[in-house]
């Protein structure tokens, strides 16, 4: 008998490799810094999940940023300044994410046991092409190839609306939405699987709301971990996750759990 669960769509970085999602902040930092501007790696993190694109105007719009750029520059933070920080990032990120490519640990086998059940393995990113064709190979060479790939920018818009879950819905031939499951380490990306009508899995230590590498991680005490754990948790359930859990390494039980569900007849959208 097929699994009730058709697909799982997995974002890349802080859900499959890059523990902490760290590769593209020192690439905003950096961006901005090269137009006079400081921005904070708290500050950096606040819009992941975005397009890359939409994550800079939305750094923008603080208005410490806003106010430095008038300052910097002599202007406001337009769509032409967008595209000029845009501009040097891209090329900064695609230059150091294959440095935070390693494998969340548990990813490999746990897309392998889903592979096993016959479940198609989708991906969404808020990395643009660029960046990917760095990343792809080194993945593929460790042994992470997902059945499609849809990138920040591929579609009129990105997360957190649907129209890249729904390309990867076509892509890997899989319907309907509420057999699919969106695994993804930011409320964008949550909200992207919402949108698109998806069970949802929100990774609360492995990315970017804890924003710790592996190392750093585990260097704190279970107290600490369960405070960061409480917070993700809170934010992720807020942003439309249906499960939270640490990391994907914890992922089958609740893909067992769902097809339980979905063969009882829910629907994520009844929750």
């Amino acid at each position: 008998m097929s699994d009730p669960v058709k697909a799982v769509i997995f974002d890349w970085a802080g859900t499959i490799v890059d523990f902490g999602s760290r590769a593209p902040m020192g690439a905003f930092v950096e961006a901005f810094r090269r137009f006079g501007v400081d921005i904070t790696i708290a500050e950096a993190r606040g819009p992941m999940g975005l397009a890359k694109r939409d994550h800079i105007r939305a750094l923008g719009t603080l208005p410490g940023v806003e106010a430095a750029w008038r300052a910097a520059q002599g202007s406001a933070f337009d769509d032409a300044a967008i595209d000029r920080v845009y501009a040097v990032f891209v090329p900064l990120n695609a230059e150091v994410v294959t440095d935070y490519a390693d494998f969340i640990p548990g990813a490999l086998d746990t897309v392998a046991a889903l592979r096993g059940r016959g479940i198609r393995i989708g991906s969404t990113t808020g990395y643009t092409r660029e960046i990917m064709a760095r990343l792809l190979p080194v993945a593929a060479a460790g042994g992470y190839s997902p059945d499609n790939l849809v990138c920040a920018g591929d579609l009129a818009a990105g997360r957190p609306g649907p129209l890249m879950m729904y390309r990867s819905f076509a892509d890997l031939g899989v319907w309907p939405a509420s057999a699919c499951v969106k695994v993804d380490d930011t409320e964008p990306g949550i909200g992207e699987g919402v949108a698109a009508g998806c069970w949802t899995v929100g990774l609360a230590l492995s990315g970017n709301m804890a924003g710790l590498s592996r190392a750093e991680m585990d260097r704190l005490s279970s107290r600490q971990q369960a405070a960061i754990r409480e917070d993700a948790t809170t934010k992720l359930i807020a942003a439309g996750a249906d499960y939270v859990i640490d990391s994907v390494a914890d992922l089958l039980p609740v893909i067992d759990d769902l097809g339980d569900r979905i063969r009882a007849g829910e629907r994520p959208d009844a929750n």
